[in-house]
């Protein structure tokens, strides 16, 4: 499909000081709705906004009030069943080797690390030595049976369906896991195989990662936004037997990867599914109950007896933005490790807390941060569809969550376009609000006191607005683990302001996701905080960050060559450019290989501008370009529905979004929001021209990994010719 653009060439910039920002409104979902009653705040805060603020395209599906009756497997469980409106009531009750292979680093570098940071004390820190490391005794599953066993009556896991909730107790979720775990090896799954699973976020998928864990095999999670040829190399490269699917699309895919790649057994976690028992696919309740009835449970115990530190515990592919995928290599010490670490930094996490799992658990942040909530002991709620997160929020109600920076630029520009069109008494009272907050906010991170009038002021503040905006996010949200992209200072203030503690953090695949966040108090916007306990942190040649601690994964599975590339003296290089303030926090500048050098031989940071213009309506998406040229250029996606929005205000007309990003006022629109980012950058860092397209980078066309980053070699690449033109080419 062609996208139809206006290329703009862009006015010089002055210096002068950062303009007021105001941000834009994300797509429209399929329906609105209002939030009923008070006028002004909850105005603002109208369900309009809600389903304006997320667009991961797909349909958002309504569901209705009423529930129906649980699965099979879910029958001889004691399930709390609720609905929307919080009804609850009661069902009734109802061979291969071990794989403990490590992959030997190679230490060789050629520039002594100039500035280092260690997260805590080194005298219970498992160092990487040339591969080898200290492990400690225990492992995960030990680790969540004795937490399952403290309170098996509390909620651990609550999943949808048809418009309620299903939960289930920890006692529960310990009888399905085992179940499912003797199921396992009635099915022959043998110590050390690799177990696929692609679907939706379920309880079934944790319960089915626990359960292959159990066995001492080993979960690889696969996107099921991949294609057929990218999950099939996955199941090769893994070398993957059996896979767990939900139903429709991941279960399709299973199909075809089993006819034309490599054959595959399935276990489906859906009961409508249409099932082929020639194809050998069985429903996940059936496995259940074979589990339970089977002679062969007693050998669960006896294989997790078998468990050491240095095991796989399981393969994680990262997405990457250039080359082919590689399978991380985590262990149980890693995993282990990394729970213990964030028990120092979030002491204050107890089993009275909530988590919405929304982020696909394919992906290591949620599956570790889902993991560490039930190491913890709270419950959690799956969303299987992360479109309709803001209506689930309302729900659900989470005191934490884990989430991406552009939830957050979503919310920010939502309210911010609502008080754009408010009265002039309204924005007032926002803005009065938001700087009390935002002093409030200071003062508490700076350990200053606040005076009895300020409190004053904040109490009213708070109840006339800031409360209002925590609303849109359930009313009781406080901690939010964010990662994965830049996020600017507006937004991050902003939520301070509104209540909202932003742990902005930092972390890869590669180190069991965290290697820094922001602690609540003592935080530095502009960072992504201090190292973990027990993480070292320094800085390379070439500004790059090296990371070595007991978080940091065992190597890339099958590829000794590529391990042996990111690691010097034990060190692991992450690829990253960064520094390290005088208060120890990381500072995070780029991609060491992703940054941009201009003919004039200026190195310049593209994550950095293209995170800046997306947080100025009605900018949605951009990509930097520039290497090795003159100046730098933008290819700009913006939001449709703020754009029309505008395009009405103004009396213009248009057929297409092809013709609506040609007309000269919209163009002028995104102008004048270049412009104030221009203000900001380097001279030689500014956006000279940049063209408006009418289609979006979206992942199917490989222009983004599955977790929404830039793919700047695939844009460049599509967009050859336009950015040709932009050069005068």
């Amino acid at each position: 499909m062609s996208s139809r653009l206006i290329i703009s060439r862009a006015r010089p910039a002055c210096s002068a000081s950062r303009g007021a920002s105001t941000t834009g409104v994300g797509r429209l979902a399929n329906r609105t709705r209002s939030i009923a009653s008070s006028r002004w705040p909850r105005s603002v805060m109208s369900l309009r906004i809600m389903h304006e603020v997320i667009r991961q395209g797909g349909k958002a599906i309504r569901r209705g009030p009423g529930c129906r009756a649980p699965s099979p497997w879910q029958r001889p469980l004691l399930l709390r069943w609720s609905t929307r409106r919080g009804r609850r009531g009661r069902s009734p009750r109802g061979t291969g080797r071990p794989c403990n292979r490590r992959l030997t680093v190679a230490s060789s570098i050629r520039e002594k690390p100039h500035r280092h940071m260690g997260g805590g004390s080194s005298a219970s820190s498992r160092e990487r030595e040339g591969g080898q490391t200290a492990m400690p005794a225990k492992h995960m599953i030990a680790t969540f049976r004795e937490r399952l066993a403290a309170d098996p009556d509390r909620i651990a896991l609550r999943g949808r369906r048809d418009g309620g909730w299903w939960e289930l107790t920890r006692g529960e979720v310990d009888r399905t896991v085992r179940a499912v775990a003797a199921g396992l090896i009635e099915l022959g799954v043998a110590e050390a195989a690799r177990v696929g699973i692609i679907g939706a976020n379920r309880p079934e998928w944790t319960l089915a990662d626990l359960a292959i864990q159990s066995v001492r095999a080993v979960p690889v999670p696969i996107y099921p936004t991949l294609t057929v040829s990218q999950a099939a190399y996955i199941v090769n490269d893994a070398e993957v037997d059996l896979l767990f699917v939900d139903g429709g699309r991941s279960l399709q895919m299973a199909r075809e990867v089993a006819a034309e790649h490599r054959p595959v057994r399935v276990v489906c976690f859906d009961d409508s599914a249409a099932l082929d028992p020639d194809l050998q696919e069985v429903r996940f309740s059936a496995l259940v109950e074979r589990g339970r009835s089977s002679p062969r449970s007693a050998e669960v115990d006896q294989r997790l007896d078998r468990v050491t530190p240095e095991d796989l515990l399981t393969l994680i592919y990262t997405s990457g933005t250039t080359g082919e995928p590689k399978g991380v290599m985590l262990t149980q010490a890693n995993l282990l490790a990394a729970m213990e670490i964030h028990d120092e930094r979030l002491p204050e996490l107890s089993d009275a807390d909530t988590s919405l799992c929304f982020l696909p658990l394919s992906h290591v942040f949620e599956r570790c941060w889902t993991t560490y909530c039930l190491y913890r002991g709270l419950t959690v709620s799956y969303l299987d569809d992360p479109t309709e997160v803001i209506e689930v929020l309302q729900q659900v109600r989470p005191t934490c969550l884990c989430t991406v920076p552009r939830l957050l630029e979503k919310v920010h520009s939502a309210v911010h376009e609502r008080m754009g069109s408010a009265s002039a008494v309204r924005r007032g009272l926002f803005d009065w609000a938001m700087r009390v907050g935002r002093e409030v906010a200071m003062r508490r991170n700076e350990r200053r006191g606040v005076s009895p009038a300020l409190s004053l002021q904040h109490a009213v503040a708070d109840r006339l607005v800031l409360a209002k905006i925590r609303g849109v996010l359930g009313g009781r949200l406080r901690l939010v683990p964010c990662a994965g992209a830049p996020l600017s200072r507006e937004v991050e203030e902003f939520f301070h302001a509104v209540g909202i503690h932003i742990a902005h953090g930092y972390g890869l695949t590669e180190t069991t996701a965290t290697v820094s966040f922001h602690d609540r108090v003592g935080y530095r916007l502009g960072t992504v905080g201090r190292p973990m306990p027990r993480v070292q942190v320094s800085i390379g040649a070439g500004d790059e960050i090296l990371v070595k601690g007991p978080t940091v994964m065992a190597g890339y599975y099958r590829k000794p060559e590529a391990t042996a590339e990111v690691f010097r003296d034990g060190w692991f290089c992450t690829g990253d450019a960064g520094a390290i303030d005088e208060a120890g926090c990381i500072i995070i500048t780029g991609r060491v290989k992703d940054l941009i050098k201009t003919s004039t031989g200026k190195y310049i940071a593209p994550q950095a501008i293209e995170a800046m213009l997306t947080t100025k309506p009605p900018i949605e998406q951009a990509a930097v370009v520039g290497d090795l040229r003159k100046y730098v250029v933008a290819l700009i996606v913006p939001s449709f529905p703020a754009l029309e929005a505008e395009a009405r205000r103004l009396g213009v007309t248009w057929s297409s979004p092809a013709e609506l990003v040609g007309r000269p006022e919209m163009v002028a629109l995104v102008q004048a929001r270049v412009d104030e980012v221009n203000r900001e950058l380097a001279s030689f860092e500014q956006v000279k021209r940049f063209a408006l397209l009418a289609t979006p980078f979206v992942v199917e066309a490989g222009e983004l990994t599955p977790t929404l980053k830039i793919r700047r070699a695939a844009i460049v690449a599509h967009h050859a010719d336009l950015i040709a033109s932009l050069y005068g080419d």
